[in-house]
């Protein structure tokens, strides 16, 4: 989180009517996050959930996706920050009149869920008399849903079928309706304040929430977002950008069910007017000890009692088979469609759902067996049916980690026996012997499983390490790289400071990387088109050199990752090197995660 103490500038131009993706910043209240422009645009708001269609969805179709406007109607520069403590959004308007401020916040109701959505947006006057207007633009359904404007009891209301947005103006001008949007405008004085509260429903009664009950939510927001930011237990060299992290984590994390979605968004692509675009807005089972772990050395312990319960249960669905993804309800079906719109800056096709459920990706079982293993260690509950059930999800492993799959990073191509798939079938055989001498899981079947292990260790040394390249390769005898073997480090296979991986770690620095960037691997996927740098790729460097016992080298490395961040502290999925242009979905939660990750991995490797 930042402090306000940036020179004012120019808010970011426009493209086509696309904003840069590091333009946003993002809101959230335990359901959705909207995206908020530096021009003051919500240009992204998923309704009344997460992974619902779009009410405003001008990020992947700037004409007809809808978009709600609030600014100066005159030229003006920007500073933005999160107010201290919060996830509540500040963004400074400087104007030659004046200057004014918008503060944005999705609504909660203090600790527990409130009934209704709610965006709220305050203009405070600063200084001067600085003209404003307001433009709210919903389009329901991705923008294609029939959206009729009208009125009830002299507020103005939006409505497609079962849902309807009403907006309350008050100190901010008489609303209007214009043809397909509503409109006012106001003037900022000093100490004035005024409110723009979009208020929806979504199968249940419209509520016109009063001044007094806006104001009364809104104070409970900040409340409740200082009282959970300022308990978070990190103090090390980059608290800021780790307690960041964690707020964009806490904004991801869809409270209903405790699970935790990838991004807030979807399709935005990884490489501008490209096919590579993706529908995050689901839990990936990947992210599951990344995310345990991150939940609890923050002493996030409701939070990650409740995130294990939902893997859990959602897991239960298609036991003793894992899917990659889940839905945020816990749900696994998850077609993958397209829908017509542009997409951003003409990057289609646009994709709600996403394939990638139905494939084998062998990694999973090693992060659901960790995180089970991390949630025991934390003094978690694992009862005699879920011991049963991890147990026989190790007999799975025990018969497929010989397998071809489709590895982390989801590849279209054929199967391929990906190393770091091998890997984390080592780590779950591992873990559930752990879990197993414990006495948390049957342990009948130990000495198959360590078999099985042992098995799997011989296939990667010999069949996926390269004495010629002098590294780990992306997959068994090939001489590609992959950045996300590094994840068997840092998962515990092998000797972190043996020769295998001392040299893994130097090649792939030279192969993938790009001064603090690196790329994720290559070799064919069955994608055409190019991406970005993934940024997790280079945390997860960062935390295998601290691992590795080069401290120094590892915080130099971190110094600079933390500056990569937008204004506001949040990361997209990649970065375009040349240009430092935010590229895929945001915010990205593998990105926050491995941050959070390699902060205490370095702050605890410097005191150790």
């Amino acid at each position: 989180m930042t402090a306000d103490h940036r020179q004012p500038s120019e808010a970011s131009p426009r493209c086509g009517g696309y904003a840069p993706l590091a333009a946003y910043g993002a809101i959230g209240d335990g359901r959705t996050v909207a995206l908020v422009a530096d021009d003051g645009a919500i240009d992204w708001l998923s309704w009344p959930d997460l992974d619902s269609p779009s009410v405003f969805g001008a990020l992947l179709d700037s004409e007809a996706g809808g978009e709600c406007t609030v600014a100066p109607t005159i030229p003006f520069q920007v500073t933005r920050r999160y107010l201290p403590g919060t996830a509540v959004l500040e963004t400074t308007f400087f104007t030659t009149a004046g200057t004014a401020r918008l503060v944005d916040a999705m609504s909660t109701y203090g600790p527990i869920l409130g009934p209704s959505r709610e965006v709220q947006r305050r203009v405070e006057g600063v200084v001067g008399r600085v003209p404003m207007r307001w433009t709210v633009r919903p389009r329901f359904g991705f923008g294609r849903r029939p959206t009729a404007l009208g009125w009830r009891m002299g507020i103005p209301v939006a409505t497609a079928g079962a849902d309807a947005l009403a907006v309350r103006a008050f100190g901010a001008g008489s609303p209007r309706i214009v043809q397909d949007h509503m409109v006012g405008s106001f003037e900022s004085t000093p100490g004035s304040s005024a409110v723009i509260a979009l208020s929806g429903a979504h199968q249940e009664p419209l509520v016109f929430p009063s001044r007094q009950a806006l104001d009364l939510r809104f104070t409970q927001t900040l409340a409740s977002w200082r009282s959970w930011l300022d308990t978070r237990t990190y103090a090390g060299s980059w608290r800021a950008a780790v307690i960041g992290s964690a707020m964009a984590l806490k904004m991801l994390i869809y409270a209903p069910s405790g699970a935790v979605a990838a991004a807030a968004t979807t399709s935005l692509p990884e490489e501008i007017g490209g096919g590579r675009n993706w529908d995050y807005r689901f839990c990936w089972v990947r992210d599951a000890s990344f995310t345990m772990a991150a939940l609890l050395r923050l002493g996030c312990a409701a939070e990650a009692q409740a995130y294990f319960w939902w893997l859990v249960q959602a897991t239960q669905l298609t036991h003793p088979r894992l899917q990659p993804l889940y839905r945020l309800d816990g749900g696994a079906h998850v077609r993958e469609r397209s829908v017509p719109m542009p997409g951003y800056r003409g990057s289609r096709p646009v994709r709600i759902g996403n394939a990638a459920a139905a494939q084998l990706q062998l990694d999973t079982y090693g992060e659901l067996l960790t995180t089970a293993w991390l949630y025991a260690e934390a003094g978690g509950r694992i009862d005699r049916d879920i011991g049963h059930r991890l147990g026989e999800i190790a007999g799975l492993v025990s018969r497929i980690w010989g397998c071809p799959d489709a590895g982390i990073w989801e590849v279209r191509s054929a199967p391929a026996h990906f190393t770091q798939s091998k890997m984390m079938c080592w780590v779950a055989l591992d873990r559930a012997d752990r879990l197993a001498q414990r006495g948390l899981i049957p342990a009948r079947h130990r000495g198959s499983w360590r078999a099985q292990a042992n098995a799997c260790r011989t296939f990667i040394e010999t069949r996926c390490y390269s004495s010629a390249k002098g590294s780990y390769v992306r997959a068994a005898g090939e001489q590609e790289l992959d950045a996300s073997v590094l994840l068997g480090l840092l998962a515990g296979y092998g000797d972190p400071h043996g020769p295998q991986w001392r040299s893994t770690i130097e090649v792939i620095r030279q192969d993938l990387g790009h001064g603090p960037y690196l790329y994720r691997y290559t070799g064919e996927d069955g994608l055409a088109g190019t991406e970005g740098a993934f940024l997790s790729c280079s945390f997860w460097y960062a935390e295998a050199l601290a691992r590795t016992g080069r401290g120094a080298e590892a915080a130099e490395l971190m110094d600079q990752l933390v500056t990569l961040a937008n204004d506001v502290g949040l990361y997209a999925e990649e970065i375009d090197p040349s240009s430092g242009a935010f590229l895929g979905n945001l915010p990205q939660g593998l990105s926050h995660l491995a941050l959070i990750s390699a902060a205490l991995a370095i702050t605890e490797e410097s005191v150790a």
